[in-house]
């Protein structure tokens, strides 16, 4: 028949057909985090080191007894604000390392995680872990970056969605909740009857 166009394929999958969810273990990932796979923070790290390659050489430069008193003043400036450098950085990569380490360590507890092993994703975690804590830290680029690896990871509910990731419900919690939900009641039940005894007298 003219217009009614071509038979559909047998084998063809229907646009509004139900996509299967992959569910995810509510209890989260169990067992212990991956190796850290990233090396140290390369940028700040060097910029450290080259803080202090220039507080050894203003310190040799002190030691010149050439120096007038306000070019021995200058350099003892500089020198100052070099230390003061290194001392920044060596707090910053010091507080970056324990931050990376305690996210890691949540991020693969989470039920997200149990999808992340099967996928291979580590070095994708690892880099949302450095941007995050670099956020937190106050790079407020790298709090872009953490956001579009955030969606990517599925560690929103708009992403999980997208990724067709749900959680799977706890049904020994749920069992645990109805348990206690009825031992309450039967508690508010027998304090009312006991109630009810009292006013009532003998």
């Amino acid at each position: 028949m003219g217009g009614m166009g071509p038979p559909p394929k047998p084998n063809a999958r229907r646009r509004n057909a139900q996509v299967a969810m992959t569910r995810l273990p509510a209890g989260g990932r169990q067992g212990e985090p991956p190796k850290w796979p990233l090396i140290d923070d390369v940028v700040a790290t060097a910029k450290r080191d080259m803080a202090r390659r220039q507080a050894d050489e203003l310190e040799l430069a002190l030691l010149e007894p050439d120096l007038t008193g306000r070019q021995r003043a200058a350099v003892q400036r500089k020198l100052d604000g070099a230390q003061a450098t290194v001392t920044v950085l060596d707090k910053q990569i010091e507080a970056q390392a324990a931050l990376e380490a305690e996210l890691w360590r949540d991020l693969w507890a989470t039920p997200q995680a149990a999808a992340w092993e099967r996928l291979g994703w580590t070095r994708e975690v690892a880099q949302y872990v450095r941007w995050k804590v670099k956020a937190e830290l106050g790079d407020l680029d790298a709090s872009k970056e953490a956001r579009q690896l955030a969606d990517r990871l599925g560690l929103t509910p708009l992403a999980m969605l997208r990724l067709r990731w749900e959680v799977a419900a706890d049904e020994v919690a749920e069992q645990r909740q109805e348990r206690t939900t009825r031992a309450k009641k039967s508690v508010r039940q027998r304090l009312k009857v006991v109630d009810s005894d009292a006013v009532a007298g003998p």
